[in-house]
Order: structure tokens, then sequence, then C-alpha cells
């Protein structure tokens, strides 16, 4: 065979340096990616959710009457005492059709006032004959003079008509009280007196609802009452967040105005769900959960909002991934580890998860390099560069 000559030699070459280079040109290139690592740590698993402070023993302080409510000078933050007088009401005077009706009733409550007497008068005057008539049996049936018969229907007589006589009193008595409170109605002086409105306990004007004078009805809510020193937190969650949470477990309060965390733990759960309309207008059923606080904060105060963190479950030291490197397929959990600048694509066991970072369980080791976010073009065995933060 005739050896090539050099110039056609040379052509060669440099027609395979050519199709070389075309096909570094035209090879797709590196698909860029964000880069995380597989390894080993703490993991939580957490609830997050906003909450308010409430004082645990709180009463509310309501009108006991209708009527004029007078304006009181107590402000919020002062300390009161149980009894003490924290306003007054002056209940309305009758106007003319209720001022009639009061009289009737009044003269009515009287005269059944002067019935009652009339009849105790008449069954004490019955029993004082009765008594004295039983008396006079007993002589006679202890002398044989008259029959057991006759003898004990004296003696049940005079017990009987006992019996009508104390009736009689409770009558008189009940309609003493009802004269009393007609009159109560009917005298002018007594309907303008000033009703006072009392602290039910001991503790700190938290609000006072009306600070000026003003006609009010009864059970209108005038103060708050509690003491701001005893505060827990009330959480709402969804009420399917909500079974999973246990008294006992662990909450952090962040976001609550001061430097750090506070420390609480679940209280208890209450029974009963609650509508509430999302930002979106949904309704959602919430269940409040109440926390109680390790250390009484004095910079907070009743109604301040936090923000919580429930604690589900807590491991010490597991195998972690981040979340977002994980997707789902029907046969379970994968990812994509790069292995030799490619993307291999990896089925994996998944434990518990957190916000942030899921427990590996099997299918990776510590310190291997995962995919974050994958895109809907990777596809396992396709070149991957680490995009640069």
């Amino acid at each position: 065979m005739k050896p090539l000559s050099k110039p056609k030699l040379f052509a060669g070459s440099g027609v395979i340096l050519a199709a070389l280079l075309l096909l570094l040109l035209l090879r797709p290139a590196p698909l860029p990616v964000d880069v995380g690592r597989a390894s080993f740590g703490p993991l939580q698993v957490t609830l997050d959710a906003e909450g308010v402070t409430r004082v645990v023993d709180r009463f509310t302080v309501a009108a006991p009457v209708s009527g004029r409510l007078l304006r009181s000078s107590l402000e919020e933050g002062v300390r009161v005492g149980a009894g003490m007088r924290l306003a007054s009401i002056v209940p309305p005077d009758l106007n003319t059709r209720e001022s009639g009706e009061a009289s009737a009733l009044a003269a009515s409550a009287g005269a059944s006032l002067g019935e009652a007497g009339a009849r105790r008068r008449l069954v004490s005057i019955h029993l004082a004959q009765a008594r004295l008539r039983a008396a006079r049996y007993d002589n006679l049936y202890r002398e044989g003079a008259v029959s057991r018969e006759n003898w004990e229907l004296a003696r049940n007589e005079a017990a009987i008509l006992e019996k009508e006589r104390q009736a009689a009193s409770s009558a008189v008595a009940s309609a003493a009280h009802r004269y009393e409170a007609a009159l109560a109605r009917v005298d002018p002086r007594l309907a303008s007196e000033p009703v006072p409105v009392t602290a039910p306990a001991e503790g700190t004007v938290l609000r006072v609802y009306e600070k000026s004078e003003k006609t009010v009805m009864a059970g209108t809510p005038l103060f708050d009452i509690g003491d701001p020193g005893r505060l827990e937190i009330v959480i709402d969650l969804l009420s399917s967040d909500a079974v999973r949470v246990r008294p006992g477990q662990t909450v952090t309060i962040e976001g609550w105005g001061g430097p750090g965390s506070l420390r609480a733990r679940v209280g208890r759960i209450e029974p009963a769900a609650f509508t509430k309309i999302s930002a979106l207008g949904i309704e959602e059923k919430r269940v409040n959960i109440i926390a109680q606080l390790d250390r009484q904060e004095l910079r907070l105060g009743d109604n301040f909002r936090v923000l919580a963190t429930i604690v589900l479950q807590d491991a010490p030291r597991v195998l972690r991934v981040p979340v977002s490197s994980l997707f789902r397929t029907g046969d379970g959990w994968r990812l994509f580890v790069i292995e030799g600048g490619r993307a291999v694509e990896r089925k994996v066991a998944i434990g518990i998860r957190g916000s942030y970072e899921a427990e590996v369980l099997g299918g990776l080791k510590d310190g291997e390099r995962v995919v974050l976010h994958p895109a809907s073009e990777l596809s396992s065995g396709m070149r991957v560069a680490e995009r640069k933060k």
C-alpha cells in the first residue's frame, strides 16, 4: 500500500481535529444546579404558628343593672382589691306608666301581706284551741273516759294545725319581701340610689371598656381584671395539625419583642374546635393549644402577639438531607446524587421530616452531595455543574 503524502496526511488530521472541535462545541453544556450535602446532626419536627398571651385568671366585670353609668376615675394598670368599688350605676327613674304599674303592684303586695297575716292569726287561734282540747283528752284518756281513737284524733288535729301555722308564717315572710321589692320601685329615693360595681377578686385593671358616663344595659362589660404576672400562650392551629400535639411538648416563643427566645410547654389542648375565616376567605376549623411559660416575662402583657414553635419530635443525631432535594414517585422517595459530575437518580428511605430537613434511613451515605430543587429537565446521568452562590 502506497503511503499517504504529507499534504494528504495533514488534510486528514485537520478533518479529524475539526470534527472533534465540532463535537465539543455541539455537546450540551452541564446543567447548573444547587447542591446540598447529607450529614449527621439533630433533627426536629415542628409546627410554627402565631399565638397571643392571655392572663390565666381573668375576670370580666359586667353591669349588674341597667342604668346610667357614672364616670369612673379608674385607669388600666391600677391594682384593686376584692370587693373594691369600681364604678356606680344609677337605675333609671320610672315614667308615668311604669310608676302607675309599680304603685298598683305595691298595693297588691300590701294586700297580700295583710291577707297572709290574717290567715296566720286565724290558724294560731285554732291551734291554741286544738292544743287545749288535746291536753284535756290526754287527762281523760289516762282516766279511761275517752277512747284511744278520739284521743289520737285530738292529737293529730293539733299537729296538723301546727304545720299550717308554720306554712302561714312562711307565706307572711314571702309576702313581706314582695311588698318591700314593690315599695323599692315606687320610692323615688330608692330608685335613684347608685348601685355599686365591685371587683370580684384582687388583681390589676387590664381594660376599661367604658371611660365616660353613659347609659348601659345589664350585662354590659365594664372592666377586665386579672394578674398580668401570670400569663399563658394561646396558639390556634388547624384541627388536622392539633391532633399531632401532646401535653408536655416543648414550645419555643420567638418574635415577642425581647432578646432571645422564651421556653414553654404545652399544658392542654382545648376539646372543641372553632371556625375561623383565613386571609383567603376560606373557612378553617382551628383548635386552641394552651402553653405555660417556664419563666414569666414581666415585659409581656395580656393579648401580646408572639411566634410559637411546637416541637413534635426531637432526634439528637440522624442522617439528614434537605427536604428540597426529595421528590416522590409511585414507589417512594427519590433524589439526585452527584457522582463524577453527573446527576444519578437514587431511591431513598425517609424517616421523620422537619420543615427544612428529613431523616434518611437508607440509600444515602454521610457526605454525599445531592441536587436541591431538581428541575423538570434533569434526568438520571445528565451532566451537572454546581451553581455558584
